[in-house]
């Protein structure tokens, strides 16, 4: 299957382009490099706007400040591509694009490693869209529907860069609550190469894992926890570990390999429990992961926590990998008593002397805010926290402005 026919359905748009003036507020924004223009930001635009079209953007005395994707289906009305300097933008500017984004990852393609993250949105210049790699298989998910009419350009211009056997579209919920924006393309569709039969299989530092990307979380897998789970592994020998939120057992995998005695996985998700015990089976030519033993707890966290410190069970090192708990600014004083409850809890299951590994990927609560609450509940519970590391994000995920700041993680011992 080629590019045209995953496309069969998409009618080949005509993008206009707007003139608009904005706050000097978004002016100065803009200048300093951020990606985002919010509706209240525009004084004046010259007319309706459809999503996808190519909004410019001008100063107060008429000259060109940048152009984006203009998006009326959401506050976050222009999603900036090029600022400072005109550029047409059209198949070679997206290439040139890519190119600079595989430039940046040029260390991560291996025998050892082949998933990872391409495109990490705004952060590479492409906002509103993610390109992961799982080994043949590519997966490009979209948070704005604002690129649909760009997508023939956009997908030539990443076979040509990107040699793929396999490309999947995921859309965000957002996205997908706009079907007329869509054009016929839904989540989860084949738009180059085979169809799936089952989850798409790749490697990582060495070992073997399985993505669901037709439906799974993010585009199904969370690659970017790939060096933190490194590091635990290098901290496992001899230990007993408790993996708290541990979706598909990333983390254990990792821990097992390096010579922990035990794992524990704890996930509300059966299924994801499920496909953790499988990653240990596809992994059991590895000599530590065959001789590790593999317990899998199915349950919410807080209450199997809270069970695991009735029952008295204690672990070597455990591991808080936790879903975002802030989506919004509203709900970051609740995610932050959530982080301390949780951090408590798992002290509860700690050894003492043994390594606590908590991480956030919360962007509305800032690092400060993280470690602050984490070394405050551990103070209050008499374990006070001796640091080892503080980590952020992996050379894939690449932070180009404020907001896209979200992995934070920290190793201690307790």
């Amino acid at each position: 299957m080629g590019v045209e026919d995953g496309l069969a359905g998409l009618p080949r748009l005509e993008t206009r382009r707007l003139a608009l003036r904005v706050t000097p507020a978004a002016e100065r924004a803009i200048r300093a490099g951020h990606p985002w223009l919010f509706d209240q930001s525009i004084q004046q635009q010259s007319g309706d706007g459809r999503s996808g079209d190519l909004a410019v953007v001008f100063d107060r005395k008429g000259r060109f400040l940048a152009v984006g994707l203009y998006d009326p289906l959401t506050p976050l009305r222009v999603r900036l591509l090029q600022s400072g300097t005109p550029a047409s933008i059209n198949r070679a500017w997206f290439s040139a694009r890519l190119v600079d984004a595989l430039r940046r990852r040029a260390a991560l393609p291996s025998a050892q490693t082949n998933g990872y993250r391409l495109v990490h949105g705004e952060n590479d210049g492409l906002p509103g869209l993610i390109l992961d790699r799982y080994g043949a298989t590519a997966v490009l998910k979209l948070y704005t529907a604002a690129w649909i009419p760009h997508l023939r350009e956009v997908l030539a211009a990443a076979m040509a860069v990107v040699p793929l056997e396999r490309l999947v579209l995921r859309l965000s919920r957002h996205v997908q609550q706009h079907p007329a924006a869509l054009h016929g393309l839904e989540n989860g569709r084949v738009l180059l190469g085979p169809l799936l039969d089952g989850p798409a299989a790749f490697v990582e530092n060495g070992l073997t894992f399985e993505a669901d990307v037709l439906q799974g979380q993010k585009t199904g897998f969370f690659l970017d926890q790939r060096d933190n789970r490194a590091r635990v592994e290098a901290l496992a020998r001899g230990k007993t570990v408790l993996n708290v939120f541990a979706y598909t057992g990333g983390f254990s995998l990792y821990a097992a390999r390096g010579g922990a005695t035990q794992i524990v996985s704890l996930d509300l998700s059966r299924p994801a429990l499920a496909q953790a015990e499988r990653h240990f089976k596809l992994n059991r030519s590895i000599p530590p992961v065959a001789a590790a033993r593999h317990e899998i707890l199915a349950g919410d966290a807080f209450a199997a926590l809270t069970q695991l410190r009735k029952d008295r069970r204690r672990f070597d090192l455990v591991v808080l990998d936790p879903p975002a708990f802030a989506r919004r600014s509203d709900e970051v004083a609740r995610a932050l008593v959530a982080y301390g409850r949780l951090t408590r809890l798992a002290l509860d299951a700690l050894r003492l002397g043994g390594t606590l590994v908590a991480a956030s990927c919360s962007s509305r609560v800032t690092a400060d805010a993280f470690f602050d609450v984490v070394h405050a509940a551990a103070a209050a519970a008499q374990r006070p926290l001796r640091e080892l590391e503080r980590t952020g994000h992996p050379v894939d995920h690449p932070i180009g402005f404020k907001e896209g700041a979200y992995l934070k993680c920290l190793f201690a011992m307790a």
